[in-house]
Protein backbone atom coordinates (compact mmCIF):
# COMPACT_ATOMS: atom_id res chain seq x y z
CA UNK A 1 0.00 0.00 0.00
CA UNK A 2 1.29 3.45 -0.92
CA UNK A 3 1.29 5.76 2.10
CA UNK A 4 -0.45 9.07 1.36
CA UNK A 5 1.03 12.36 2.59
CA UNK A 6 -0.95 15.60 2.38
CA UNK A 7 1.11 18.81 2.67
CA UNK A 8 -0.65 21.95 3.84
CA UNK A 9 0.78 25.05 2.16
CA UNK A 10 -0.27 28.31 3.82
CA UNK A 11 0.65 31.89 2.93
CA UNK A 12 4.27 32.55 3.87
CA UNK A 13 5.22 28.90 3.30
CA UNK A 14 8.95 28.25 3.31
CA UNK A 15 9.83 27.05 -0.17
CA UNK A 16 12.57 24.67 0.95
CA UNK A 17 10.28 23.02 3.49
CA UNK A 18 7.62 22.59 0.82
CA UNK A 19 10.06 20.93 -1.58
CA UNK A 20 11.73 18.53 0.84
CA UNK A 21 8.91 16.01 1.52
CA UNK A 22 8.11 15.15 -2.12
CA UNK A 23 11.82 14.70 -2.82
CA UNK A 24 12.68 12.59 0.23
CA UNK A 25 9.50 10.52 0.36
CA UNK A 26 9.69 10.08 -3.40
CA UNK A 27 13.15 8.55 -2.97
CA UNK A 28 11.78 5.78 -0.72
CA UNK A 29 11.24 2.73 -2.93
CA UNK A 30 10.40 -0.94 -2.43
CA UNK A 31 12.44 -3.86 -3.75
CA UNK A 32 10.83 -3.45 -7.17
CA UNK A 33 11.60 0.29 -7.26
CA UNK A 34 7.97 1.13 -6.60
CA UNK A 35 7.07 4.29 -4.72
CA UNK A 36 6.20 3.81 -1.05
CA UNK A 37 4.67 7.27 -0.57
CA UNK A 38 2.51 9.68 -2.53
CA UNK A 39 2.60 13.40 -1.72
CA UNK A 40 -0.11 15.93 -2.55
CA UNK A 41 -0.25 19.66 -1.80
CA UNK A 42 -3.28 21.35 -0.24
CA UNK A 43 -4.24 24.94 0.43
CA UNK A 44 -6.68 26.79 2.66
CA UNK A 45 -9.15 27.81 0.03
CA UNK A 46 -8.88 28.54 -3.70
CA UNK A 47 -6.10 30.50 -5.30
CA UNK A 48 -2.30 30.48 -5.14
CA UNK A 49 -0.14 30.64 -2.05
CA UNK A 50 2.68 33.16 -1.82
CA UNK A 51 5.88 31.77 -0.25
CA UNK A 52 7.93 33.77 2.22
CA UNK A 53 10.35 34.82 -0.53
CA UNK A 54 11.52 33.84 -3.99
CA UNK A 55 9.26 35.79 -6.33
CA UNK A 56 6.92 32.94 -7.27
CA UNK A 57 3.50 31.54 -6.39
CA UNK A 58 2.47 28.03 -5.36
CA UNK A 59 -0.79 26.71 -6.78
CA UNK A 60 -1.93 23.74 -4.64
CA UNK A 61 -3.70 20.95 -6.46
CA UNK A 62 -6.28 20.57 -3.70
CA UNK A 63 -8.19 22.38 -1.00
CA UNK A 64 -8.23 21.00 2.54
CA UNK A 65 -10.20 17.87 1.58
CA UNK A 66 -7.18 15.47 1.29
CA UNK A 67 -6.48 16.06 4.99
CA UNK A 68 -9.62 14.01 5.69
CA UNK A 69 -8.12 10.83 4.21
CA UNK A 70 -4.33 11.17 4.19
CA UNK A 71 -2.25 8.76 6.23
CA UNK A 72 0.12 11.60 7.16
CA UNK A 73 -0.56 15.34 7.27
CA UNK A 74 2.54 17.54 6.97
CA UNK A 75 2.77 21.28 7.61
CA UNK A 76 5.89 23.02 6.18
CA UNK A 77 7.36 26.10 7.81
CA UNK A 78 5.61 29.47 7.56
CA UNK A 79 6.93 33.00 7.85
CA UNK A 80 5.00 36.14 8.70
CA UNK A 81 1.59 34.44 8.95
CA UNK A 82 -0.85 34.83 11.82
CA UNK A 83 0.48 31.74 13.60
CA UNK A 84 3.83 33.52 13.93
CA UNK A 85 2.44 36.94 14.82
CA UNK A 86 -0.63 36.54 17.01
CA UNK A 87 -1.00 32.81 17.63
CA UNK A 88 -4.06 32.27 15.43
CA UNK A 89 -4.94 30.09 12.47
CA UNK A 90 -8.11 29.92 10.40
CA UNK A 91 -11.04 27.90 11.82
CA UNK A 92 -11.08 25.74 8.68
CA UNK A 93 -7.43 24.74 9.11
CA UNK A 94 -7.92 24.12 12.83
CA UNK A 95 -10.92 21.90 12.18
CA UNK A 96 -9.18 19.95 9.40
CA UNK A 97 -6.02 19.35 11.44
CA UNK A 98 -7.92 18.31 14.56
CA UNK A 99 -10.15 15.98 12.57
CA UNK A 100 -7.15 14.36 10.89
CA UNK A 101 -5.46 13.84 14.24
CA UNK A 102 -8.65 12.49 15.85
CA UNK A 103 -9.08 9.82 13.16
CA UNK A 104 -5.49 8.62 13.66
CA UNK A 105 -3.48 10.38 10.95
CA UNK A 106 0.17 11.04 11.70
CA UNK A 107 0.82 14.78 12.00
CA UNK A 108 4.20 16.28 11.04
CA UNK A 109 5.57 19.80 10.95
CA UNK A 110 8.82 21.21 9.64
CA UNK A 111 10.43 24.26 11.26
CA UNK A 112 7.86 26.97 12.05
CA UNK A 113 5.10 24.73 10.75
CA UNK A 114 4.93 23.76 14.41
CA UNK A 115 3.29 27.15 15.03
CA UNK A 116 0.34 26.02 12.90
CA UNK A 117 -0.03 22.84 14.95
CA UNK A 118 0.31 24.85 18.17
CA UNK A 119 -2.31 27.37 17.05
CA UNK A 120 -4.66 24.47 16.29
CA UNK A 121 -4.12 23.11 19.80
CA UNK A 122 -2.40 19.90 18.71
CA UNK A 123 0.78 20.58 20.68
CA UNK A 124 -0.80 21.46 24.04
CA UNK A 125 1.12 19.65 26.78
CA UNK A 126 3.45 18.02 24.24
CA UNK A 127 7.17 18.34 23.61
CA UNK A 128 7.85 19.90 20.20
CA UNK A 129 10.79 21.17 18.16
CA UNK A 130 11.19 24.17 15.91
CA UNK A 131 13.94 26.49 14.68
CA UNK A 132 16.15 27.80 17.48
CA UNK A 133 16.05 31.35 16.08
CA UNK A 134 12.30 31.55 16.86
CA UNK A 135 12.58 30.25 20.41
CA UNK A 136 11.55 33.44 22.21
CA UNK A 137 8.60 34.18 19.95
CA UNK A 138 7.19 30.65 19.93
CA UNK A 139 7.60 30.33 23.68
CA UNK A 140 5.73 33.60 24.17
CA UNK A 141 2.93 32.77 21.72
CA UNK A 142 2.46 29.15 22.80
CA UNK A 143 3.44 28.73 26.47
CA UNK A 144 1.34 25.56 26.70
CA UNK A 145 3.89 23.72 24.49
CA UNK A 146 7.05 22.15 25.93
CA UNK A 147 9.46 23.51 23.33
CA UNK A 148 12.84 21.83 22.77
CA UNK A 149 15.08 23.99 20.62
CA UNK A 150 18.18 21.83 21.08
CA UNK A 151 17.15 18.80 19.00
CA UNK A 152 16.81 18.25 15.26
CA UNK A 153 13.36 16.71 15.66
CA UNK A 154 10.94 15.36 18.25
CA UNK A 155 9.02 12.12 17.71
CA UNK A 156 6.05 12.24 20.07
CA UNK A 157 4.33 9.24 18.55
CA UNK A 158 1.44 10.52 16.45
CA UNK A 159 2.79 14.08 16.25
CA UNK A 160 6.33 14.78 15.03
CA UNK A 161 8.03 18.17 14.76
CA UNK A 162 11.41 19.24 13.42
CA UNK A 163 13.85 22.10 13.65
CA UNK A 164 14.47 24.42 10.72
CA UNK A 165 15.22 23.91 7.03
CA UNK A 166 17.48 20.86 6.60
CA UNK A 167 16.12 19.27 9.78
CA UNK A 168 13.04 18.57 7.70
CA UNK A 169 15.18 16.14 5.71
CA UNK A 170 16.22 14.44 8.96
CA UNK A 171 12.61 14.09 10.06
CA UNK A 172 11.39 12.71 6.72
CA UNK A 173 14.19 10.12 6.75
CA UNK A 174 13.29 9.26 10.34
CA UNK A 175 9.69 8.64 9.29
CA UNK A 176 10.84 6.40 6.44
CA UNK A 177 13.13 4.54 8.85
CA UNK A 178 10.26 3.99 11.28
CA UNK A 179 7.90 2.85 8.50
CA UNK A 180 10.24 0.69 6.43
CA UNK A 181 13.58 0.26 8.24
CA UNK A 182 17.09 1.59 7.96
CA UNK A 183 17.89 0.01 4.60
CA UNK A 184 15.08 1.82 2.78
CA UNK A 185 15.85 5.08 4.61
CA UNK A 186 19.56 4.81 3.81
CA UNK A 187 18.78 4.17 0.15
CA UNK A 188 16.49 7.20 0.09
CA UNK A 189 19.24 9.29 1.65
CA UNK A 190 21.71 8.16 -0.99
CA UNK A 191 19.26 9.08 -3.76
CA UNK A 192 18.94 12.53 -2.22
CA UNK A 193 22.72 12.79 -1.64
CA UNK A 194 22.27 13.55 2.07
CA UNK A 195 23.48 11.93 5.27
CA UNK A 196 21.10 9.17 6.43
CA UNK A 197 21.53 10.33 10.03
CA UNK A 198 23.03 13.53 11.42
CA UNK A 199 24.71 13.53 14.79
CA UNK A 200 23.63 15.72 17.65
CA UNK A 201 21.10 18.51 17.67
CA UNK A 202 20.65 22.19 16.87
CA UNK A 203 23.24 23.21 19.45
CA UNK A 204 25.97 22.72 16.88
CA UNK A 205 24.31 25.25 14.53
CA UNK A 206 23.35 28.01 16.96
CA UNK A 207 25.41 31.13 16.47
CA UNK A 208 28.32 31.17 18.89
CA UNK A 209 29.99 34.38 20.13
CA UNK A 210 33.47 32.84 19.84
CA UNK A 211 34.31 30.85 16.68
CA UNK A 212 35.97 27.46 17.01
CA UNK A 213 39.71 27.35 16.49
CA UNK A 214 40.58 26.08 13.02
CA UNK A 215 41.75 22.49 12.99
CA UNK A 216 40.53 21.78 16.52
CA UNK A 217 37.43 19.76 15.67
CA UNK A 218 36.47 16.33 16.99
CA UNK A 219 35.33 14.90 13.65
CA UNK A 220 38.50 12.79 13.13
CA UNK A 221 37.97 11.21 16.54
CA UNK A 222 34.35 10.46 15.65
CA UNK A 223 35.39 8.81 12.40
CA UNK A 224 38.01 6.80 14.29
CA UNK A 225 35.39 5.62 16.80
CA UNK A 226 32.90 4.66 14.08
CA UNK A 227 35.46 2.28 12.59
CA UNK A 228 35.81 0.59 16.02
CA UNK A 229 32.23 0.20 17.24
CA UNK A 230 32.85 -3.44 18.18
CA UNK A 231 35.69 -2.40 20.47
CA UNK A 232 35.46 -0.82 23.91
CA UNK A 233 36.32 2.81 23.20
CA UNK A 234 36.56 5.01 26.28
CA UNK A 235 36.30 8.76 26.68
CA UNK A 236 40.03 8.82 27.39
CA UNK A 237 40.66 6.94 24.11
CA UNK A 238 38.66 9.50 22.14
CA UNK A 239 40.34 12.46 23.80
CA UNK A 240 43.76 10.89 23.29
CA UNK A 241 43.10 10.35 19.58
CA UNK A 242 42.14 14.04 19.29
CA UNK A 243 45.24 15.03 21.29
CA UNK A 244 43.14 16.91 23.83
CA UNK A 245 42.49 16.71 27.52
CA UNK A 246 39.27 14.92 28.47
CA UNK A 247 37.72 18.18 29.66
CA UNK A 248 38.59 20.12 26.48
CA UNK A 249 37.53 17.26 24.23
CA UNK A 250 34.18 16.85 26.00
CA UNK A 251 33.43 20.57 25.75
CA UNK A 252 34.32 20.79 22.06
CA UNK A 253 32.51 17.56 21.26
CA UNK A 254 29.29 18.88 22.81
CA UNK A 255 29.69 22.21 20.99
CA UNK A 256 29.99 20.38 17.66
CA UNK A 257 27.35 17.67 18.08
CA UNK A 258 25.05 18.75 20.90
CA UNK A 259 25.81 15.48 22.72
CA UNK A 260 28.39 14.20 25.15
CA UNK A 261 30.96 11.81 23.60
CA UNK A 262 29.50 8.77 25.35
CA UNK A 263 25.91 9.69 24.45
CA UNK A 264 26.97 10.02 20.82
CA UNK A 265 28.85 6.72 20.90
CA UNK A 266 25.85 4.89 22.35
CA UNK A 267 23.63 6.42 19.67
CA UNK A 268 25.96 5.10 16.96
CA UNK A 269 26.09 1.63 18.53
CA UNK A 270 22.31 1.34 18.68
CA UNK A 271 21.98 2.57 15.07
CA UNK A 272 24.51 -0.04 13.93
CA UNK A 273 22.72 -2.77 15.88
CA UNK A 274 19.44 -1.85 14.19
CA UNK A 275 21.08 -2.11 10.77
CA UNK A 276 22.55 -5.52 11.62
CA UNK A 277 19.17 -6.78 12.85
CA UNK A 278 17.58 -5.71 9.59
CA UNK A 279 20.22 -6.83 7.13
CA UNK A 280 21.72 -10.01 8.65
CA UNK A 281 20.68 -13.26 10.30
CA UNK A 282 23.21 -12.85 13.11
CA UNK A 283 22.01 -13.82 16.56
CA UNK A 284 21.08 -11.08 19.00
CA UNK A 285 24.21 -11.88 21.04
CA UNK A 286 26.48 -11.47 18.01
CA UNK A 287 24.71 -8.27 16.94
CA UNK A 288 25.23 -6.85 20.43
CA UNK A 289 28.94 -7.68 20.36
CA UNK A 290 29.51 -6.31 16.86
CA UNK A 291 27.76 -3.09 17.81
CA UNK A 292 29.88 -2.78 20.93
CA UNK A 293 26.94 -3.12 23.33
CA UNK A 294 28.45 -6.14 25.02
CA UNK A 295 25.50 -8.44 25.59
CA UNK A 296 22.03 -9.26 24.34
CA UNK A 297 20.65 -7.93 27.63
CA UNK A 298 22.28 -4.54 27.05
CA UNK A 299 21.03 -4.46 23.46
CA UNK A 300 17.47 -5.20 24.62
CA UNK A 301 17.63 -2.43 27.20
CA UNK A 302 18.98 0.19 24.82
CA UNK A 303 16.65 -0.76 21.97
CA UNK A 304 13.62 -0.59 24.24
CA UNK A 305 14.76 2.78 25.56
CA UNK A 306 15.29 4.08 22.01
CA UNK A 307 12.32 2.74 20.03
CA UNK A 308 10.29 0.78 22.57
CA UNK A 309 10.64 -2.74 21.17
CA UNK A 310 12.79 -5.82 21.72
CA UNK A 311 15.42 -6.89 19.15
CA UNK A 312 13.36 -9.89 18.04
CA UNK A 313 10.26 -7.76 17.47
CA UNK A 314 12.29 -5.17 15.60
CA UNK A 315 13.78 -7.85 13.34
CA UNK A 316 10.36 -9.34 12.60
CA UNK A 317 9.04 -5.90 11.65
CA UNK A 318 11.88 -4.92 9.31
CA UNK A 319 13.80 -8.05 8.25
CA UNK A 320 11.51 -8.74 5.29
CA UNK A 321 12.02 -5.20 4.00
Amino acid sequence: MVHSVAMLALDGVVGFDLGVPPQVFGAARDAGNGFLYSVTTCGDGPGPVRPERGGFLVVPDHDLSPLATADTVLVPGVSGGTTMTDGKVSPAVTEALRAAHARGARIISICTGASVLAAAGLLDGRTAASHWAWAKRLTRLYPQVHWDFDVLFVDDGDVLTSAGVAAGVDLCLHVIRQDHGSLVANQAARRCVVAPWRDGGQAQYIEQPVPAVAGSGTEPARAWALSRLAEQVSLEDLAGHARMSVRTFTRRFRDETGLSPLQWLLQQRVAHARLLLESTDLSVDVVARRAGLGSATALRQHLRATIGVAPSAYRRAFRQT
